[in-house]
Protein backbone atom coordinates (compact mmCIF):
# COMPACT_ATOMS: atom_id res chain seq x y z
CA UNK A 1 0.00 0.00 0.00
CA UNK A 2 1.46 3.30 -1.09
CA UNK A 3 -0.04 6.72 -0.42
CA UNK A 4 0.07 9.49 -3.00
CA UNK A 5 -0.40 12.89 -1.38
CA UNK A 6 -0.63 16.49 -2.45
CA UNK A 7 2.22 18.98 -2.09
CA UNK A 8 2.01 20.91 1.23
CA UNK A 9 0.58 24.40 0.73
CA UNK A 10 -0.98 23.50 -2.61
CA UNK A 11 -4.70 23.36 -3.31
CA UNK A 12 -6.13 20.39 -1.39
CA UNK A 13 -6.10 17.34 -3.63
CA UNK A 14 -7.71 14.05 -2.62
CA UNK A 15 -5.30 11.42 -1.33
CA UNK A 16 -4.89 8.37 -3.55
CA UNK A 17 -3.68 4.96 -2.43
CA UNK A 18 -1.81 2.55 -4.67
CA UNK A 19 -3.02 -1.01 -4.30
CA UNK A 20 -2.89 -4.34 -6.11
CA UNK A 21 -5.31 -7.21 -6.51
CA UNK A 22 -3.99 -10.60 -5.38
CA UNK A 23 -6.48 -12.31 -7.71
CA UNK A 24 -5.92 -10.67 -11.12
CA UNK A 25 -2.63 -8.93 -10.15
CA UNK A 26 -3.83 -5.56 -11.48
CA UNK A 27 -2.27 -2.44 -9.95
CA UNK A 28 -4.33 0.72 -9.55
CA UNK A 29 -4.99 3.81 -7.46
CA UNK A 30 -7.97 4.12 -5.12
CA UNK A 31 -9.51 7.09 -3.36
CA UNK A 32 -10.14 7.00 0.38
CA UNK A 33 -13.82 6.40 -0.35
CA UNK A 34 -13.03 3.13 -2.13
CA UNK A 35 -11.31 1.64 0.92
CA UNK A 36 -12.58 0.46 4.31
CA UNK A 37 -10.47 -0.11 7.41
CA UNK A 38 -11.52 -2.43 10.24
CA UNK A 39 -9.57 -2.19 13.49
CA UNK A 40 -9.92 -5.17 15.78
CA UNK A 41 -8.38 -6.28 19.04
CA UNK A 42 -5.53 -8.14 17.31
CA UNK A 43 -3.46 -8.15 14.14
CA UNK A 44 -5.67 -10.93 12.81
CA UNK A 45 -8.77 -8.78 13.12
CA UNK A 46 -7.28 -5.55 11.76
CA UNK A 47 -7.55 -5.28 7.98
CA UNK A 48 -8.46 -3.06 5.06
CA UNK A 49 -10.70 -4.00 2.18
CA UNK A 50 -11.71 -2.81 -1.26
CA UNK A 51 -13.26 -4.10 -4.47
CA UNK A 52 -10.82 -4.59 -7.34
CA UNK A 53 -11.82 -2.17 -10.12
CA UNK A 54 -10.44 -4.59 -12.74
CA UNK A 55 -11.97 -7.96 -11.84
CA UNK A 56 -14.56 -7.03 -9.21
CA UNK A 57 -13.28 -9.39 -6.50
CA UNK A 58 -13.61 -8.32 -2.86
CA UNK A 59 -10.08 -7.96 -1.46
CA UNK A 60 -9.19 -8.09 2.24
CA UNK A 61 -5.62 -7.50 3.40
CA UNK A 62 -4.04 -7.32 6.87
CA UNK A 63 -3.25 -3.82 8.16
CA UNK A 64 -0.29 -3.34 10.45
CA UNK A 65 0.30 -0.17 12.46
CA UNK A 66 1.87 1.77 9.58
CA UNK A 67 -0.96 0.92 7.16
CA UNK A 68 -3.53 1.93 9.80
CA UNK A 69 -1.74 5.29 10.19
CA UNK A 70 -1.62 5.90 6.44
CA UNK A 71 -5.25 4.98 5.87
CA UNK A 72 -6.69 6.93 8.80
CA UNK A 73 -4.50 9.93 7.94
CA UNK A 74 -5.75 9.76 4.36
CA UNK A 75 -9.40 9.86 5.35
CA UNK A 76 -10.37 6.20 4.94
CA UNK A 77 -13.56 5.32 6.77
CA UNK A 78 -12.75 3.24 9.85
CA UNK A 79 -14.79 0.66 11.71
CA UNK A 80 -13.71 -0.36 15.21
CA UNK A 81 -14.52 -3.99 15.93
CA UNK A 82 -15.44 -5.03 19.45
CA UNK A 83 -14.80 -8.51 20.81
CA UNK A 84 -18.13 -8.70 22.60
CA UNK A 85 -16.39 -9.79 25.80
CA UNK A 86 -17.36 -7.72 28.83
CA UNK A 87 -14.97 -7.15 31.70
Amino acid sequence: MTVLTAVPGATRVPVLFRAACPDCRARFELSAGALRLAIGASRRTTFYSFTCPECGVAVRKPAGERIVELLTGGGVRTLRLHSGVKA
